[in-house]
């Protein structure tokens, strides 16, 4: 798979026949191994291993209701109390991180209200924080720890 910009990580990957497919640590299951999944899987184990966050409060694929259509978020990263804190939309890293991207997630977080939004192709990460107080948001030079997601 393609070379990202994140730490090296080793996975679980199997040929099965007609494709590859990838141990998923969270959904406790292999997967096909699209290079969207490349990506996940990586960002997955950058916020679990860099960024401390308890892989028990890391969802994958969360189902939600959106305007009565059913949509699945990447990555969501919840606080111990169970709220969501962070989103993650991940593209496949031939794939350029557009203003539908950033919609996307917009939408996504409609529903959730979190207080980090983050998207990836892999290469590159943009990490923005919300501040519903004065309806605005500020992009950020790095992706918080988990310790600090608790403190807002």
């Amino acid at each position: 798979m393609e070379k990202l910009n994140l730490p090296n990580y080793s996975f679980k990957i199997k040929s099965e026949p007609q494709r590859k497919v990838i141990f998923d640590g969270i959904r406790r299951k292999y997967v096909k191994l699209t290079p969207e999944e490349w990506v996940r899987q990586n960002f997955v184990q950058y916020l679990i291993q860099e960024k401390k966050c308890p892989q028990g409060l890391v969802a994958i694929e969360m189902s939600m209701n959106i305007n009565g259509l059913a949509r699945r978020s990447d990555v969501v990263v919840f606080n111990r109390q169970g709220k969501p804190q962070m989103i993650v939309e991940c593209k496949a890293s031939h794939i350029k991180i557009t203003q539908d991207v950033f919609d996307q997630i917009a939408r996504y977080n409609m529903k959730l209200r979190v207080e980090y939004l983050v998207v990836t192709n892999g290469v590159k990460h943009y990490c923005c924080k919300m501040n519903y107080q004065d309806q605005n948001y500020a992009f950020l030079q790095d992706i918080p720890n988990y310790g600090q997601l608790q403190q807002d």
